[in-house]
């Protein structure tokens, strides 16, 4: 079983690295977010955890759970509840081509769930942490 083309969504910043392997693109991109003050706290990697626990192959595609520890004090500040969009989540994924992709959550786009006062709050924090993933992403 494959996964179909990953696709550019709404919610995400993403890019197509060609020429690189899944393990140079991770290091690469892992390199690139400390550069942004974003260390990555979790890796899951979802194809050995899918033919682990059904049975089913896919290609590697692993979430790296990012956080910048500065940010994530601020966000918390302004709603303790916030830790439920966090940590920033960024894929790395090979297509069925052989390109990987990169592509980090949009935190503008997830702040969406919040109330209109709650989003105002968090508008310039929300585009701070954007400029910083979308760095990290063009960077790696």
């Amino acid at each position: 079983m494959s996964l179909p083309s990953f696709t550019t969504p709404a919610y995400g910043i993403t890019r197509i690295v060609q020429h690189t392997t899944m393990d140079e693109a991770i290091e690469r991109v892992t390199t690139s977010l400390g550069a942004e003050g974003f260390g990555v706290l979790t890796r899951i990697d979802v194809d050995k955890t899918l033919q682990a626990k059904l049975g089913v192959e896919i290609a590697p595609y692993v979430i790296l759970g990012a956080c910048s520890p500065a940010l994530a004090q601020q966000a918390l500040q302004v709603d303790p509840g916030l830790g439920l969009l966090m940590p920033c989540n960024v894929v790395v994924a090979t297509q069925p081509n052989g390109d990987i992709v990169l592509s980090a959550a949009d935190a503008p786009s997830l702040f969406k769930a919040l109330d209109e006062a709650t989003q105002a709050k968090l508008r310039d924090l929300g585009l701070e942490v954007r400029a910083q993933l979308a760095r990290a992403i063009d960077n790696a």
